[in-house]
């Protein structure tokens, strides 16, 4: 009799789990108050709630300015025109992420070039991007993955030897610090999204952080159509640009959970320590390392990396197959390497800065990136952030069921 639920076995896990996105009182009467007042968009830009947020914002994040925006693909874009981006600038990106990170320098007529990630974080790593580093580099984007931090100690060096603008994309990292100070406060920008799966949430919605104050203006410019307003008019030129400003519903929104924030980002990181603990006990299962350097860690995603040798040669597809039967909902290719991904069609007659690098597109055949590659198809598990948010019986359980899934690997056999 079979013993794994992919086999008609009994579940490992047969209740709830936490539902996502959660809100209150708190959250129903900041909307309400927003639809009384009717005041609701972006403008004028920054509008009052837009202005506060983003200010409490920043300084949790120990940066001096936050500029809200429409969404956090809308953030990296502005962050690159603020900083002075111009078309066939090349802009070294993680292969291993959503596909704005390399969608942004595309979109704003850059070019991407594709550094691979570490094993062990599957952030940048630090002697790939000092090898992609040429003439024609002008920017870093560093992303912040699942629960991991890129290193920023080796990534701020790096910019800082070169003279290269550094961005941290801190869509998974909300509340996260390195060395005592808030991601998106190290390089020159930080972005972040408020996306409906992120650790905030207003649905949709962005913020730029920077401590410079012409970026800080300029960023504020091309948020708000290129206008130069009271507050950031101070700046040299003109900028060209359209609508990125957010909704004062969002903003109140976003008000009330910064609030909830550390508390939130304490529980799920107990949970994922805690879970560490339970799956190092598992043969073919590795946590990802942590960095002492992260001195307030977050979790967005928890990834762990399966090894199939372990489980008697069935994939990881196969594997995250087995887990969802057992109850514990996962993702295997919750990324693929952005420059394979069919969202991602960069071809020349569009994008014709990529023409001196690429050819008439990006040949996904032509790009060396073998740690992403093994992360993306064979390696990487997730389990989305609401799971780190239950009891510890119910972390127990997702251990509980890797275990029996390890034990009867026999019945993984397509």
């Amino acid at each position: 009799m079979a013993e794994l639920a992919l086999r008609g076995g009994k579940k490992t896990f047969s209740g709830f789990w936490p539902a996502w996105p959660v809100y209150g009182e708190e959250d129903e009467q900041a909307l309400v108050d927003v639809l009384r007042s009717r005041n609701w968009g972006g403008y004028p830009a920054p509008n009052q709630r837009a202005r506060e947020f983003a200010a409490a914002f920043a300084a949790a994040h120990d940066a001096r300015y936050g500029i809200c925006a429409a969404n956090g693909t809308v953030t990296l874009e502005v962050a690159l025109r603020a900083c002075g981006v111009k078309a066939g600038d090349e802009v070294i990106v993680t292969p291993y992420t959503w596909i704005a990170t390399a969608g942004a320098p595309v979109t704003v007529n850059a070019v991407p070039v594709f550094a691979d990630v570490d094993p062990d974080t599957y952030c940048l790593d630090p002697a790939a991007v000092e090898a992609a580093v040429c003439e024609r580099s002008r920017a870093i984007i560093a992303v912040h993955l699942g629960g991991s931090l890129a290193d920023l100690d080796a990534l701020v060096e790096i910019a800082d030897k070169h003279d290269l603008v550094l961005i941290e994309d801190c869509a998974h990292m909300h509340g996260a610090k390195w060395r005592g100070k808030g991601v998106g406060s190290h390089g020159q920008l930080g972005s972040f999204s408020f996306q409906s799966s992120k650790l905030m949430t207003a649905g949709e919605g962005g913020i730029i952080l920077t401590s410079d104050e012409e970026l800080e203006q300029r960023c504020q410019s091309h948020v708000n159509c290129g206008r130069k307003e009271p507050g950031y008019d101070r700046f040299e030129g003109l900028v060209f640009s359209g609508n990125y400003r957010m909704t004062e519903f969002q903003a109140a929104l976003l008000q009330v959970r910064l609030g909830h924030l550390e508390r939130e980002r304490v529980l799920r990181q107990a949970h994922a320590e805690y879970l560490d603990g339970l799956l190092a006990e598992v043969d073919g299962v590795r946590p990802m390392a942590r960095d002492e350097r992260t001195t307030h860690p977050a979790c967005y995603q928890y990834i762990f990396r399966y090894d199939p040798e372990a489980f008697g040669g069935a994939s990881r597809d196969r594997f995250v197959e087995a887990l969802c039967a057992e109850g514990v909902p996962a993702d295997g290719d919750f990324y693929v390497p952005i420059y394979r991904s069919p969202l991602f069609p960069i071809t020349a007659d569009r994008f014709p800065a990529i023409r001196e690098r690429y050819g008439e597109r990006i040949d996904p055949e032509r790009i060396d990136c073998p740690v992403a590659e093994k992360a993306a198809y064979r390696e990487a598990v997730w389990l989305h952030h609401p799971l780190l948010m239950a009891d510890k019986a119910e972390i127990d359980a997702i251990a509980e069921a890797i275990r029996k899934i390890a034990e009867h690997a026999d019945e993984l056999r397509e």
